[in-house]
């Protein structure tokens, strides 16, 4: 914000430590594929955390990157005709971007706050977040991701089993590992000292 001085001591450690998560190399891959996905009317940043951080502030690239991995026809953010200048239109585009981005499969944890982007605050969190999206585009696999599957890591998927009833059954019968076997052993004889004597 305009009115806000540098920081001193802890507070400019703390955002120093910030600063230090952000991964340049990273920027590259997800500028190449956000370009992918969105096309090149969306232009490019200049190189850096802070080109990268005014490239996405008015939450329109955001926007067209999140509906472009859904099908036409159901485009879950509106875009307006002219980019916001106002500061809470902006916010408020970024805020409709995390939402659909959570709808979308990206968890809580893996979210940045609107501050994060608008303020510069935590850059790296915003890498998280859109690594996060670029990893479920390519793990749903349904045809809506451009560009390169090994830019992101697939996320694990459920693999269900179903077993019939027979096989239930059978598995009733089995002692697990875990409880020790029952072959040859019994607890007949075994004696822990004397008995307690109780004297009235």
């Amino acid at each position: 914000m305009a009115n806000k001085g540098p920081a001193y001591g802890m507070s400019r450690d703390v955002q120093s430590k910030i600063e230090k998560k952000y991964d340049d190399e990273l920027e590259d891959r997800l500028v190449e594929w956000i370009v992918a996905q969105c096309g090149a009317a969306v232009g490019r940043p200049e190189r850096g955390r802070l080109g990268f951080q005014v490239w996405l502030k008015n939450g329109i690239v955001l926007s067209r990157l999140v509906n472009s991995l859904y099908p036409d026809g159901s485009k879950p953010v509106k875009i307006p005709d002219t980019p916001p200048t106002m500061v809470f239109k902006q916010m408020e585009q970024i805020a409709q971007f995390l939402k659909a981005a959570e709808d979308y499969g990206v968890v809580k944890t893996d979210m940045f706050q609107t501050v994060d982007l608008f303020e510069a605050k935590d850059m790296a969190a915003v890498q998280r977040t859109l690594m996060a999206l670029g990893s479920l585009a390519v793990t749903k696999n349904d045809g809506n991701y451009h560009g390169d599957p090994n830019w992101f890591m697939k996320k694990a998927q459920e693999h269900k089993r179903d077993f019939s009833e027979s096989q239930l059954k059978e598995g009733k019968n089995v002692i697990g590992l875990q409880m020790g076997s029952n072959k040859g052993a019994s607890q007949a004889g075994m004696s822990y000292g004397r008995p307690r004597e109780i004297i009235s």
